[in-house]
């Protein structure tokens, strides 16, 4: 589902970026090493560049992680080759470059072009993998049964040579033909396979629309895209990795794992009260992730049971050890212990993550450079994360600003999302009733003030639409 309605020809972004404090450019000393390393080849390693590579992202995306190439295996079962770009071969420990890197954490995206974790001549350059082109990357291979069980895991440094830079679009029209090149043809099977073994455990993927500005000629347009099956096959892909390192992190007693605590009974107990009173059936012996995967989110009440059902994926963070295992390992939303080490080029994190698998994996001890690091990543990682959603917030609420500005006093149909919820009742005095309101056209999310019916839809007036306070404010007409 796409819904796209162009913008003013004029927005601004620099404001946000000055209020976030995102750098427009790199120290002359980082910079100066990120050009040398790109110059340089990369060094003596397995030689993979036999494997037809291909990566999958969004078409405009050059800062390329990911690689793979998916075969079945002989007795049965699949192997699956994922190879990540090796940012550690680029990024020399305690250089200006690394310390560059800590201090942005991760890469910020904006409308206007991203602010990069680490420099383009690498992210988007040298270290990216880009087709027809040697690269150094740590690839792992996955072997999984008929079941999309894992078998075996084994990773390595490696020279690869990516085939062909495929996007989402383009990789769904070719599986709806049956015409997916060989490398990923498989994709939609395994993804499948690997989608059914999350929901017996316990995943929850929430099927929520992803709200973007994106530009279109001179101007800007707001887009409001549903999930394709390409994208959750692609990511699933992902999670297995996460889930491979996080078991080798732990069965070495030292890592870096991305964890969430599971849902709590009484918040699944609230989640069903919502599901009665939007009229959205939920079997018995259906978990949430099985529910929400059934749910045709076109329509008003499953679109709005699918937001309270994300108060669930609450409390995600990093968390090092070393020594004793951490007391909650897992991550709620996969229902499994997992580790983020599948984009380093736009992570900090998952550089210093796969150095601790490679050196478990190869049975050598772990590089003192990335043992240091650990501790101290939940805490930098924390902070960059609440840095890009500010940003990804900032500008959606801008841009919707500038969209409605000359539409104050207009009434629009929406959906409501959202309603709020004093605890235990009591609405504080001189509280405005009120909730979250979708509509449909421009597809602007916002906070809407009124007694609001949850799941239902209404028609809302526009109040207030204020670029420079990035706010938009409806009400009950």
């Amino acid at each position: 589902m796409v819904i796209r309605r162009v913008l003013a020809p004029r927005i601004d972004f620099g404001a946000l970026r000055r209020e976030l404090g995102l750098p427009d450019s790199f120290p002359v000393a980082a910079q100066r090493e990120a050009d040398e390393a790109a110059a340089a080849p990369p060094s003596s390693r397995v030689d993979r560049t036999d494997v037809p590579f291909v990566t999958v992202d969004p078409a405009t995306s050059r800062d390329l992680d990911q690689a793979m190439h998916l075969s079945r295996r002989p007795g049965g079962g699949f192997r699956v080759r994922y190879a990540i770009a090796d940012v550690a071969a680029h990024v020399r420990p305690g250089g200006p470059l690394e310390l560059e890197t800590w201090r942005r954490g991760q890469t910020v995206y904006l409308p206007d072009g991203n602010v990069p974790l680490h420099p383009r001549t690498l992210s988007e350059g040298a270290a990216s993998l880009l087709p027809d082109a040697d690269r150094a990357a740590v690839v792992w291979t996955l072997d999984l049964d008929a079941d999309g069980g894992t078998d075996a895991v084994a990773l390595e440094r490696a020279r690869v040579r990516s085939r062909a830079k495929l996007d989402y679009v383009g990789v769904q029209a070719a599986a709806e033909t049956g015409t997916l090149p060989e490398p990923i043809a498989l994709l939609p099977e395994i993804g499948a396979l690997l989608t059914d073994r999350g929901l017996r455990r316990g995943a929850i993927n929430l099927p929520l629309p992803e709200q973007d500005v994106e530009p279109d000629g001179d101007g800007w347009r707001l887009v409001l895209r549903g999930p394709v099956p390409t994208e959750d096959h692609n990511a699933q892909i992902s999670l297995l990795t996460g889930m491979a390192a996080a078991d080798i992190m732990l069965a070495g007693g030292i890592g870096l794992l991305r964890t969430m605590p599971p849902p709590k009974p009484e918040a699944v107990t609230r989640l069903r009260a919502a599901a009665a009173a939007l009229g959205v059936p939920w079997p018995d012996g259906t978990s949430v992730g099985e529910l929400l995967v059934g749910l045709d989110t076109t329509q008003s009440r499953a679109a709005a049971f699918v937001d309270q059902a994300a108060e669930l994926m609450r409390g995600a963070a990093y968390t090092a050890f070393d020594g004793e295992p951490p007391e909650q390992p897992e991550h709620g939303g996969v229902a499994a212990a997992y580790a983020h080490v599948t984009a380093p080029l736009r992570r900090l994190a998952d550089r210093y993550a796969t150095e601790v698998c490679l050196a478990l994996h190869e049975g050598r001890p772990v590089p003192d450079w990335a043992r240091a690091a650990l501790p101290r990543l939940p805490e930098v990682m924390a902070a960059t994360d609440r840095t890009a959603g500010a940003a990804t917030r900032g500008a959606i609420e801008l841009a919707e600003a500038v969209l409605l500005a000359h539409r104050v006093g207009e009434t629009f149909p929406a959906v409501v999302l959202d309603v709020d919820a004093p605890p235990n009742g009591q609405s504080k005095p001189g509280r405005q009733p009120g909730g979250t309101v979708a509509l449909d056209d421009p597809p602007v999310r916002a906070r809407c003030g009124g007694e609001l019916p949850l799941g239902e839809r209404i028609r809302v007036r526009l109040v207030t639409a204020d670029p420079v306070r990035r706010t938009v404010l409806f009400a009950r007409d």
